[in-house]
């Protein structure tokens, strides 16, 4: 992915009044970084046949990270927490709030993940910085410092979900295009038409109702279907999360299938070109290895929910809370077997506790 251009003016953190960035006419919905996730967690491209090609791709993604990671801080060692961010950084666009946030975090003891999804719009007011929505801070951070911009988005989101916050990842719609190309297309039931243009940005969504193959582009045209000036019906965002739900869960059967074989490669110079992070190139080998196969009922999907009162969703606290204790107990390094251990010790003797 080529370096990404500054769309914004210059600022200094909490001082000067912010300038509100441009408004974002075809927002992207989870399926891009869903789709990223499911390539990573489904692991039918990382067995031993393609080990060359992926240390290539993990030089090519890690932002100049080629350290070596300390055994013990490993992912098949310790858990983890990640940042997912994707953007639409289309050129001519000058585009870079993040319209899909999601924090990973990861469990190597019980090869358990779980995924907490930011709305776009959600009320953050963090240390440091003016009180925003929450998808525009990378957008900012990139403009004050764009080889800093990872810890300061780590930072903004490990304060807010009260985690501390290992890696963030950054991918755009070219991302998902390039991946379901690579994977040859993918047969989906399309709902009903869909027709939605705009000439501003060159979006052309042209749909018809269906069973039928869809390349990159019309895969991509599928999940953000929102409204139509054409003639066709909307979508209400329940049909749109089923309509991810649809594409991510085709992506995993390919993904899956004997074909990958042939097109794995492909899929992972998709990644390559369309990806950065600031996992260093050891720490994503370890990732793929401890976490290839892991199975989709332990992934616990968790999407925050608020109020809308114009301009910000403000999160529902319960909810946001209970997110919060989950993340926690996955990060937590002590196995189920070990903690269950400790809790009948401390019934066994009174709760005393042993200095």
């Amino acid at each position: 992915m080529s370096e990404l251009e500054n769309p914004l003016p210059p600022r200094t953190k909490g001082k000067k009044k912010m300038k509100k960035p441009p408004k974002k006419r075809s927002p992207i919905r989870m399926a891009i970084l869903g789709l990223f996730l499911a390539l990573l967690l489904a692991g039918g491209i990382t067995a031993g046949y393609y080990y060359l090609k992926l240390e290539e791709v993990v030089g090519d993604i890690s932002v100049g990270l080629n350290v070596e990671v300390p055994k013990e801080e490993l992912a098949s060692q310790k858990p983890i927490s990640i940042l997912l961010l994707g953007i639409d950084a289309r050129e001519g666009l000058g585009l870079l709030n993040t319209d899909v946030i999601m924090v990973l975090a990861l469990n190597p003891d019980r090869k358990t993940a779980t995924i907490v999804s930011i709305p776009r719009d959600t009320y953050v007011d963090p240390t440091g910085w003016r009180p925003h929505k929450a998808n525009y801070f990378y957008a900012a951070a990139y403009n004050d410092n764009k080889d800093t911009v990872f810890q300061e988005v780590k930072t903004i989101f490990g304060e807010m979900l009260s985690i501390p916050i290992d890696y963030a990842s950054v991918v755009d719609f070219k991302t998902f295009e390039d991946m379901v190309d690579a994977l040859g297309g993918l047969e989906i039931d399309v709902d009903k038409d869909m027709c939605y243009r705009d000439r501003a940005d060159g979006t052309y969504i042209n749909l018809k109702a269906g069973l039928q193959q869809l390349d990159g582009k019309e895969a991509l045209d599928f999940v953000r279907y929102r409204q139509s000036n054409c003639g066709t019906a909307g979508s209400s965002d329940f049909e749109r999360n089923q309509r991810q739900q649809q594409v991510i869960s085709k992506v995993v059967e390919k993904v899956k299938s004997p074909t990958i074989i042939l097109r794995g490669g492909g899929v992972l110079d998709a990644i390559a070109d369309n990806v950065r992070t600031d996992i260093p190139e050891t720490q994503i080998k370890s990732l793929i290895m401890t976490y290839a196969g892991i199975s989709n009922d332990k992934i616990n999907y968790i999407p925050l929910e608020g109020s809308w009162r114009s301009p910000y969703i403000y999160l529902d606290e319960e909810g946001l809370n209970a997110a919060i204790s989950r993340l926690q107990e996955e990060l937590d390094p002590s196995p189920p077997a070990q903690a269950d251990e400790a809790a009948t010790a401390d019934q066994s003797d009174g709760g005393s506790v042993d200095w």
